[in-house]
């Protein structure tokens, strides 16, 4: 009922619909001058057969007849009155049955369905909208952007072709407007000058074209762009204040840069100011089998054990938690701080010798990424392709074969490996590759790529020990540049975010806050007006000009922000 509004006034506003009005009413009304016509006749035959009926009697008998229901009761005996019957059960036929229906579906119900599908999704937003995101493309990423900005209250609107794909779009939830994404008028519409970004992830030459049509509305609206070839940067990056993106190669990156032995043995994964968050396999420390009160880890080194990764559950840790060689550790301290961890608990003692190969399952874009990450590094690695056009004259890097195969996993050296990177697009597969290799190996460091976030924990039960999701990557890029001030993380299911301290903590001290008990985040630093204090002191009391830094589940946010 909330639509009804706004589709009668476009029912009544359009020309088309009124003048197709107009010819459904002139239609009707001839419709009433013929049934009052032949309830005239109908007397005067009647009487010429010496009857007499009332007037309620004709239009009765005139209606039955002419609706084909002809009930029997009131009949002519004369051949005038049957051929009189035959003319108006033919009309009848003609005008009732056939004319009406068609011209109430062409003259009122299609203009309606079409009133109420442009009412929900408009090719016009409303002159005072502005600070809003304006998206031209529907994929993993900017599915994910979209829930991001709806928990951020964020305003945005997506962009569709035609009014089909954008009923189905509305339909799954999306604010939709319609436009062809190459029309300056279709920018112009959605307030575009006013628009705090644009975000166009279609294909090379259709971002191209969005670019240089939003450039020539306004050239200080930013826009993020992705390009699938190397070739397209420069003319996408031609414009100012224009950010492209090349996903694809950046997951491809940060899925090698996860490997054992790359490095340091501490992974940063994200940072603010002063602050670090890290992540390290605890195979990689001697800290396996202790307890976190044993362990002496804050006691050592300042650096606050923040939760664990075990099957992919982030997990928040307690004094008495006891630490598992198949857990992933995330820390949270100084540069300094985490260092020092690294000098005390980082071991080598690892399940692969240093010749160990990287076998890197998929050789498309993100397979590639990965390998060259590992190129840059002096580290070998063979790559597993089932296509023979891109493995043919490859070298011995490239295995031509199914990764399925036992036989060609052996040949690429599965036996020997340090580490699996699953990168193919299809999680379904990389679900099964996860699983066989974890079957073959189960001491092997399998990380797993994932398209879509339903995948991720389908994944980790499978037996990866880290997914990347394509998803959160790419939508965690785009958060980062329209709120520079904002922490994410790329990895998934865990937010870290910032809020001034509420009301109702203000006075206490973090230790009688019970932020972690009751909330399952975990305060991992402090802003305060002079600095930044990492890992700050359980005793220390809070402020209303204080800022509190968390880490926790999306679940754990808004139960934090619900709570307090």
């Amino acid at each position: 009922m909330k639509y009804l509004p706004s589709q009668l006034l476009f029912f009544f506003r359009n020309k088309s619909t009124k003048r197709n009005m107009v010819l459904l009413v002139k239609f009707l009304a001839f419709i009433i001058a013929i049934i009052f016509l032949y309830s005239v006749f109908f007397h005067v035959i009647m009487l010429h057969e010496g009857k007499n009926f009332s007037w309620v009697t004709g239009f009765y008998w005139t209606l039955t007849v002419m609706s084909t229901l002809g009930f029997g009761d009131i009949t002519f005996s004369t051949d005038l009155g049957l051929l009189f019957t035959l003319l108006v059960l033919i009309s009848g036929v003609v005008l009732l049955l056939i004319m009406l229906p068609f011209s109430f579906i062409q003259f009122f119900y299609a203009p309606w369905l079409e009133a109420q599908s442009d009412s929900l999704t408009p090719r016009e937003l409303p002159e005072e909208t502005k600070g809003h995101v304006i998206i031209t493309n529907l994929d993993p990423i900017t599915k994910k952007l979209i829930s991001k900005l709806e928990r951020r209250q964020l305003e945005y609107v997506l962009l569709a072709n035609d009014s089909q794909q954008a009923i189905e779009m509305h339909d799954s939830g999306y604010r939709v407007a319609v436009g062809e994404p190459d029309d300056p008028d279709t920018y112009l519409r959605l307030r575009v000058e006013n628009a705090a970004l644009v975000v166009a992830t279609n294909d090379d030459l259709t971002n191209t074209s969005i670019s240089f049509t939003v450039r020539g509305i306004t050239a200080k609206v930013p826009i993020i762009t992705n390009a699938d070839n190397d070739h397209s940067l420069d003319i996408l990056q031609y414009h100012e204040n224009t950010w492209v993106f090349q996903f694809m190669k950046m997951l491809g990156n940060l899925l090698g840069e996860r490997t054992w032995g790359l490095g340091r043995s501490i992974n940063i994964i994200s940072s603010f100011d002063k602050l670090h968050i890290a992540e390290i396999s605890v195979i990689q420390t001697s800290l396996g089998g202790k307890f976190l009160v044993d362990s002496g880890v804050r006691e050592k080194t300042g650096v606050t054990v923040v939760g664990f990764w075990e099957k992919g559950q982030f997990e928040i840790p307690g004094p008495q938690t006891r630490i598992s060689s198949a857990t992933v550790l995330l820390l949270a301290g100084t540069m300094e701080q985490l260092n020092r961890f690294e000098d005390i608990f980082a071991t080598s003692e690892v399940s692969y010798s240093p010749d160990s190969p990287v076998l890197i399952l998929g050789g498309g874009r993100v397979g590639l990424a990965a390998a060259e990450t590992l190129d840059r590094h002096g580290m070998a690695y063979k790559i597993v392709e089932k296509r023979p056009t891109i493995a043919a004259g490859k070298g011995d890097t490239f295995i031509q074969g199914d990764a399925a195969d036992l036989e060609v996993l052996e040949k690429a050296g599965v036996k020997k490996a340090r580490t699996v990177i699953i990168t193919t697009h299809n999680d379904a597969m990389n679900i099964y590759l996860t699983f066989y290799c974890r079957q073959l190996r189960p001491q092997i460091q399998i990380i797993t790529r994932a398209t879509n976030e339903r995948s991720v924990s389908k994944l980790h039960m499978a037996g990866a020990d880290l997914v990347l999701s394509y998803a959160s990557m790419g939508a965690n890029n785009i958060i980062n540049l329209l709120n520079p001030e904002e922490i994410t993380m790329f990895t998934e299911g865990l937010n870290i975010f910032s809020l001034s301290v509420p009301k109702t903590l203000m006075g206490k001290t973090l230790a009688q806050s019970n932020i972690r008990e009751s909330t399952g985040c975990s305060v991992i630093a402090l802003k305060t007006t002079e600095k930044l204090v990492v890992g700050p002191d359980p005793a220390l009391p809070l402020n209303g000009q204080d800022e509190l830094i968390l880490i926790g589940s999306t679940e754990s946010e808004q139960q934090f922000l619900e709570l307090f």
